[in-house]
Order: C-alpha cells, then sequence, then structure tokens
C-alpha cells in the first residue's frame, strides 16, 4: 500500500489549510494517509550563524526523512501578506540546507486556500515558480477561494469547486 503524507504550510491549530488538506487526503483511495503538523516539527528561526554553531535542528531531519519515505504530497500553503507562512518558510529553508532537491521526485499535490477571493493564488504561484527546482514534482494544483463560504463539516459544498478538487485529486493518485 502506498503512503502518502498531508499537511498545511501553516503552524495554526485552526488552520483553513489544514482542513483542505485532510478532506483532500481523504479522497485518495487505497493510501495509508499521514496527517503533519508543522507544530510537531518546532524549529529555531533559520540562520547560517545558527547553523554554524549548532548544526542542523534534528526536526528539520525528521520532516525530510518523512517526506522521503512517502510515495506522495498533499501540501496546502497558508498565503501570508502574499507568501509562504513563517513557520513553513523557515521548515523549507532547514530542510533545503540538508537537500536541496528536498521534496525528492514525490508526486504533489499543490493546493492553497483563504478566505478571500483570490484562494492563496499568490503563494501558489510562488511555490510552482520554486518547487520544481527543489525536486517538486507537481502533479496537480488546486486553489480554494472564500474558504469560509465553500467548506464546511470537513468538506467542500461548492459542487463546482469539490469536482474540480475530484478531478485534480484524480490526477495525484495516477502518479503515485
Amino acid at each position: 500500500m502506498k503512503n502518502i503524507i498531508a499537511f498545511a504550510g501553516s503552524n495554526s491549530k485552526n488552520s483553513i489549510n489544514k482542513q483542505l488538506a485532510i478532506y483532500a487526503s481523504t479522497l485518495v483511495e487505497n493510501v495509508k494517509v499521514d496527517i503533519l503538523d508543522l507544530n510537531d516539527f518546532e524549529l529555531p528561526l533559520y540562520g547560517i550563524d545558527y547553523e554554524n554553531a549548532h548544526g542542523i535542528p534534528d526536526n528539520a531531519h525528521k520532516f525530510l526523512d518523512i517526506i522521503k519515505a512517502s510515495d506522495g504530497i498533499i501540501l496546502s500553503l497558508a498565503e501570508h501578506n502574499g507568501a509562504y507562512s513563517t513557520a513553513f518558510k523557515n521548515l523549507f529553508d532547514w530542510m533545503s540546507r540538508i537537500d536541496g532537491k528536498l521534496w525528492n521526485g514525490k508526486p504533489m499535490l499543490l493546493m492553497a486556500a483563504s478566505p478571500g477571493g483570490r484562494g492563496g493564488a499568490t503563494v501558489l504561484e510562488i511555490a510552482k515558480g520554486r518547487f520544481v527546482y527543489m525536486g517538486g514534482n507537481i502533479v496537480a494544483d488546486f486553489s480554494l477561494p472564500l474558504f469560509n463560504d465553500n467548506f464546511s463539516e470537513g468538506k467542500i459544498i461548492d459542487e463546482a469547486q469539490d469536482s474540480d478538487l475530484k478531478n485534480k485529486v484524480d490526477v495525484f493518485q495516477k502518479e503515485l
């Protein structure tokens, strides 16, 4: 059985992106899913001086090892001021110090959700432009705008958006 990981690029305990990642993961058939939480991988703020003095923290190695052991990745990015959340960017930076191709070619369903009408489109574009140089194999991407209107009780309630996500999940599933 294939093993996938799903997580949000957020450390919010009530992350709408984590809710979306969990929902998307339930649509993938015949896989084992590990839901990850960035709060379980606390890291100091990346800096070369810290790295030179203390090395790379164990939690960066642990997260990267989980990626390497998986068969696929579902990631929903939070958008903070048009970019990655600080928590995600910090983890991303630490892992890139271990392996510049940190996504390891794993098939990835890349998503974003936001309460606004653009659905995290800016952070998705940043990630799509950057991840390919970091071993990313983005096989599908999805944006959910107006989260509070389109998502309820653990699922997407807008039929067109839900159908779109299911089509993207099918593409992801075929790549596993």
